[in-house]
């Protein structure tokens, strides 16, 4: 996940993207070679010379100040979060250092009892390579719920959304669009890798899902950028059936890299019901296992 290559890679793809009639140019009906703008072209719009401009495509101009870089945004038409992960390559071509292996993620104690306070409101923390960290009852009955519960308590067996929407097909079935919670997904963690591209583990998770999904590998190298802040997901429950969610993700200041995912029902009364059906289940169900646990220990008491 080299810092050099991400910069490249992305100035080309969107360059590629846009078309000479997109930003005024004339084309004079001839057969261009490549497809999008010249890099000559691009440089003209951004007002830097061209062999610049190559330099910096080819990753060998390392120190771009950041009116060259706002420039090139501006001349690319990017929108804020693709100007702001644009700025993140460019800033990390300057940090030095090679990929590490930063500590393990763990929740802070104000996390906890936010997801506590929630109740039967779904909801989980994700780390910045998309782990669970922790989830209430709802938000794993909701969205993982075939996992083991307790699993994200134990940071090798953390279960990661990521891989879990492109190579399990439990999480697959779960959306019923699922090419536009796959494509989300993607654009967020592209722009999370341009925020830590030395994170040795997120490159790893970047590498495998490259290897293992064509849909992934294929979204990947498309370099679109969103974060996750808000969305509405039509899903088929396999305890609750049919359901409309709004899926909205918090960075709370006090956890950096760490994000707050908060599901609720959308205002009709059939997904309000089933959400309503899967606390109660969820309830049950702890209940006996409450009670079973409970007889357990008195048994081994006894004896």
């Amino acid at each position: 996940m080299d810092a050099s290559g991400q910069l490249a890679e992305f100035l080309q793809v969107r360059r590629a993207q846009l078309r000479p009639q997109d930003v005024g140019l004339p084309t004079y009906g001839d057969r261009r070679r490549v497809p999008g703008l010249r890099r000559e072209e691009l440089a003209m719009l951004a007002g830097v010379s061209p062999s610049y401009y190559i330099r910096l495509e080819q990753g060998q101009s390392p120190n771009a100040s950041p009116e060259v870089i706002d420039a090139i945004a501006r001349a690319l038409r990017l929108d804020d979060a693709e100007h702001d992960h644009l700025r993140d390559l460019a800033q990390a071509k300057r940090r030095r250092g090679g990929p590490r292996r930063p500590p393990v993620e763990r929740i802070s104690p104000e996390m906890t009892e936010l997801l506590t306070a929630l109740g039967d409101v779904p909801a989980m923390v994700t780390g910045r390579r998309t782990d669970a960290l922790a989830w209430n009852r709802m938000g794993h009955a909701l969205l993982l719920g075939h996992v083991d519960a307790e699993a994200p308590e134990r940071p090798g067996e953390r279960p990661s959304m990521a891989r879990h929407v492109f190579l399990d097909p439990h999480t697959r079935e779960l959306y019923v669009n699922w090419p536009a919670k796959a494509r989300a997904v993607v654009e967020n963690l592209r722009m999370i890798a341009g925020q830590h591209p030395d994170d040795a583990a997120l490159a790893a998770l970047i590498g495998e899902l490259s290897m293992r999904s064509p849909e992934f590998a294929k979204l990947w190298a498309d370099h679109r950028v969103r974060p996750c802040d808000t969305a509405q997901y039509q899903l088929r429950h396999p305890v609750v059936g049919a359901l409309t969610v709004h899926q909205q993700t918090l960075n709370p200041v006090h956890s950096p890299g760490q994000s707050l995912i908060i599901v609720t029902a959308t205002g009709d009364a059939t997904s309000q019901a089933a959400l309503t059906l899967l606390a109660q289940t969820v309830s049950a169900t702890s209940g006996l296992s409450a009670g079973v646990d409970r007889r357990d220990r008195e048994g081994r008491s006894a004896s």
